[in-house]
């Protein structure tokens, strides 16, 4: 509808015409950001992969957009690159090209997430320059922005946790990482999706369909097993134990809390950290199964069915994927699979709990792409 056929409407059909407008240019801003995103999540895994995080080993975020340009410069920074441990441990002697392969997929990865910062925040400061963003929605806007900002600080977090005395970055904040880069996406789909189903007459209201607390611990419990990937990745784990349905010879193998404190175990112990992944994923489908059942049999939430469903498919095909990089002891490109595919996951669950979030018997009157 153009701006010259809205004004000739009754003031509150225009009004409602220029949100739907407006809500959907910022439905696919948004859409084009979790893309982004997306190719983020996916570049960090073969960053990690081919052990080429640690390369760069100085955070510029203004000057660091421009790689070495001379023979000179290339051998500044390897030079730099061999004051670190993993040099100096594990790849002493290591030529300019092959320091050239590791470097180019980090800076790709950084040079990526200066791209996603720019793609969100130049058409933030448009679309609220122009009046075009409701009062209610410019807090999450601006949410969505400081959340991207803070994956870039605990970006270099997790990098300077290499430098100093480990061959590798922490576990831990490896894991920070990427949870926060599936929370971004999810944050940022969930917004998108809402302005999607959202009558163009009203603001976000509390949930009222009881499957909205259900379906947003199911959320939860997704992130979580993100996390817990992460501490698998963080330690190489998934190189170790490559059985399966059966773990060391057993479904319950011994020796899971040897370390201490025990806590410690849930982070440090290889075996631990791959057993607490594999149990969150069978606890995952399983529920999964359950709210999938219990929605076809609520009359009232038959909106919920399609995508209910459809998580049960996705988590499958995960888990398909997680078994059969951990058969192969981790091929590249199994475990990328296995990385990117999460954010599928993530998507449709995060599609999920939009739809829950309407009163229960109450199916969206409209739900657009």
């Amino acid at each position: 509808m153009t701006d010259t056929t809205v004004s000739h409407l009754s003031p509150d059909v225009a009004d409602e015409a220029r949100v739907c407008r407006d809500r959907r240019a910022i439905r696919l801003w948004l859409y084009a950001v979790c893309v982004l995103v997306f190719a983020m999540v996916v570049v960090g895994g073969a960053t990690r992969l081919t052990d080429s995080g640690l390369s760069i080993t100085e955070w510029e975020p203004i000057h660091g957009v421009i790689p070495p340009m001379s023979v000179a410069e290339w051998e500044e920074e390897l030079e730099k690159y061999r004051q670190i441990p993993e040099y100096q441990i594990v790849n002493k002697g290591m030529s300019l090209d092959e320091f050239k392969f590791i470097y180019w997929w980090e800076w790709g990865h950084r040079l990526l997430g200066r791209i996603i910062g720019v793609a969100f925040f130049v058409p933030l400061v448009w679309f609220w320059a122009r009046g075009r963003v409701e009062p209610w929605l410019l807090p999450w806007l601006i949410g969505g922005f400081a959340l991207g900002g803070l994956q870039g600080v605990i970006g270099w977090w997790m990098v300077a946790s290499g430098l100093v005395e480990r061959i590798d970055v922490s576990q831990y904040r490896l894991a920070t990482h990427l949870t926060l880069a599936c929370i971004i996406f999810t944050y940022l789909y969930a917004l998108a999706r809402y302005l999607a189903v959202l009558p163009a007459d009203r603001a976000p209201a509390p949930a009222a369909c009881p499957y909205a607390r259900a379906t947003a611990i199911v959320l939860g419990l997704l992130l979580l097993q993100v996390f817990l990937g992460g501490l698998v990745a963080g330690l190489k784990a998934g190189l170790s134990f490559n059985t399966w349905p059966l773990m060391d010879g057993a479904f319950i193998p011994s020796g899971l809390w040897t370390m201490s404190p025990v806590w410690i175990n849930h982070f440090e112990s290889v075996l631990t950290v791959q057993f607490q992944h594999r149990m969150m994923a069978y606890l995952l489908v399983g529920v999964a199964l359950w709210l999938a059942f219990a929605v076809m049999r609520a009359p009232g939430a038959r909106h919920l069915v399609g995508a209910s469903v459809a998580f049960v498919g996705v988590l499958a095909i995960q888990m398909v994927i997680g078994i059969a990089t951990l058969l192969g002891q981790v091929p590249f490109w199994l475990a990328l699979a296995h990385q990117g595919f999460i954010v599928v996951v993530l998507l449709v669950a995060a599609e999920l709990w939009v739809r829950a979030r309407f009163p229960f018997g109450e199916a969206p009157a409209r739900v657009t792409a």
